[in-house]
């Protein structure tokens, strides 16, 4: 939650590299954060009743998965990149302008694709935070959240399973399908469209809003039941849906400032949430998230290619699939050791 944190507060002030609007998709997030947080709510109960080594070979599978393919993504962006440096260099070349000014109308030119823009150069403009955010959907955004965090602490004074308890919690669907609801409303009639899609995110089919709103509760079950906050689900699957990698990113980062702040409030609501020891990662994450901010991002820049940011995106999934599968393989091999019970646990008991 920490690197979110600071990273969202990097990206407010930023706009569209080429495209006016800002860097964060507020319209996607508005659809999808909604159902993202309905998913954390179920997953964190999945989370409670599977056992560890169950939630461990999931995150296994998950993660390497998911970094596989966005390293296949990213190369296929990074060939879309090539292609469109040497036919840049080439007409340039043939004009007369020779190499060096093929590099600086490969950094500075103006296409219709907006794909081929984000390849072309990653400077991105900046402008005051307070003109950038777009509050409306931020508004939206935040009812959704502190709807949620009031149902959990509902929840948290009243008896497990209980009728009320039950009660409590389907409350979370009407809030999550109302706003995702009329989010798809507006984008399906075409009084709102998500931007950063250009053409493509304009009078979206019903079917392709359902889907995914489907996602959206997916990546929330999946990050609540890892306690991963849904980031490194929603990035993948954004660039699956055909957003640009700066976007993709950012958006992403957004929408995870919420579920992670969710799952935070849901574990420790569960007595499962050690503070000093989360207080310390969340110091750690925002240090590691300025300086990629401030020293990745300028490579990126410099070198022109924006798939480095998928690239990037798939080590930091394929290093975690490592190391927490290694953590809990290592906590798996203990419990044996011990002959403790490795089964389904009772819901009903927490």
């Amino acid at each position: 939650m920490g690197a979110a944190i600071s990273t969202v507060c990097y990206n407010l002030k930023l706009r569209h590299p080429t495209i006016d609007m800002p860097i964060i998709d507020y319209d996607l997030a508005v659809l999808i954060q909604p159902m993202l947080m309905l998913g954390i709510s179920i997953g964190v109960a999945f989370n409670v009743i599977f056992a560890d080594w169950m939630i461990t070979v999931l995150l296994i599978i998950l993660f390497i998965a998911t970094s596989t393919r966005a390293f296949f993504s990213g190369v296929e962006a990074w060939k879309n990149e090539t292609t469109v440096k040497k036919e840049a260099a080439n007409q340039l070349e043939a004009n007369g302008n020779g190499t060096e000014e093929a590099d600086n109308e490969l950094h500075h030119g103006s296409h219709s694709n907006d794909t081929e823009n984000v390849a072309r150069g990653l400077a991105i403009p900046e402008v005051g935070v307070l003109e950038n955010v777009r509050w409306k959907e931020l508004g939206l955004l935040v009812f959704v959240w502190m709807a949620f965090v009031a149902v959990q602490i509902i929840k948290n004074y009243t008896a497990t399973c209980s009728a009320i308890y039950w009660v409590v919690s389907l409350l979370q669907i009407p809030v999550s399908l109302g706003v995702s609801g009329f989010e798809s409303i507006c984008l399906y009639k075409g009084w709102r469209k998500i931007a950063s899609k250009g053409d493509g995110g304009s009078n979206l089919k019903v079917h392709k809003l359902i889907i995914y709103c489907l996602l959206g509760v997916l990546a929330g079950i999946v990050g609540g039941l890892l306690g991963i906050g849904g980031g490194a689900i929603m990035g993948p699957l954004f660039l699956e849906l055909g957003v640009p990698p700066q976007v993709a990113s950012a958006t992403s980062t957004f929408a995870m400032i919420f579920s992670s702040s969710m799952s935070v409030v849901e574990y420790y609501l569960l007595k499962r949430f050690p503070v000093p020891y989360a207080l310390l990662l969340v110091v750690i994450a925002i240090v590691a998230a300025y300086v990629g901010q401030q020293v990745v991002m300028k490579e990126i820049i410099k070198m022109g290619r924006a798939s480095m940011i998928i690239f990037i995106l798939a080590f930091i999934i394929f290093v975690s699939a490592i190391v927490l599968g290694g953590v809990g393989i290592s906590n798996m091999i203990k419990k044996i050791e011990r002959h403790e019970y490795m089964g389904i646990e009772n819901f009903c008991k927490y």
